[in-house]
């Protein structure tokens, strides 16, 4: 046998483990015999879309719970979804960081509100804020609404107000989204897609 670096260091590498085992006494039996558990194998995977960016890269993510109804899974894991076109498994360094965005304490979960003038933002309920959000939306439509242009043509236009869609969007919620904007005669429509 022609002795190469590569059969040395194996050679080498071998003895110098089994000596080390035989004379501290180890059995490396059971460990070679029990087979390594992921820390996924007990965690439930859900199905989501990245928010960072408009490619809409699918994600799994993983969630661990002790069972009891009034606790709140934590996100242990999160990996591209192999199974989405898009992807295909795959995640740029900003997808790769989610959990640390979802698990985040400075993370936004409940609406805040600012009152003009004010300094302090306070929280509100999600029915408070969607009713001003529409509130505000009649108002600024109304108020700003164009029905004919200078030359006296049907327009139907509002040029105030900007509307856009996000990219963790899915088409249908998109399509409608847009539908919306355009039901209002928003004309600064736009999609994180395009962007």
């Amino acid at each position: 046998m022609e002795l190469t670096r590569r059969t040395f260091l194996k050679a080498s590498g071998l003895s110098v483990g089994a000596s080390v085992a035989g004379v501290l006494g180890f059995d490396i039996k059971p460990a070679l015999a029990r087979v390594q558990e992921l820390k996924i194998s007990k965690a439930k995977a859900v199905k989501s879309i990245c928010p960072y960016c408009s490619v809409s890269c699918g994600v799994l993510i993983y969630s661990l719970t002790d069972g009891a109804m009034n606790v709140k899974p934590r996100v242990i894991h999160v990996e591209g979804d192999p199974d989405t076109p898009v992807n295909r498994g795959t995640l740029c360094p900003k997808g790769a960081t989610l959990k640390d965005f979802i698990n985040s304490p400075r993370r936004l979960t409940k609406p805040l509100y600012r009152a003009p003038g004010s300094k302090e933002w306070k929280e509100i309920s999600w029915d408070e804020a969607i009713e001003k959000m529409a509130k505000l939306i009649k108002d600024t439509r109304d108020r700003t609404f164009i029905e004919t242009d200078q030359e006296g043509r049907v327009v139907n236009r509002c040029e105030s107000i900007f509307w856009l869609t996000g990219s963790i969007m899915e088409n249908e919620a998109a399509y409608l989204w847009i539908k919306l904007g355009r039901i209002l005669g928003l004309t600064a429509l736009e999609t994180q897609a395009r962007i």
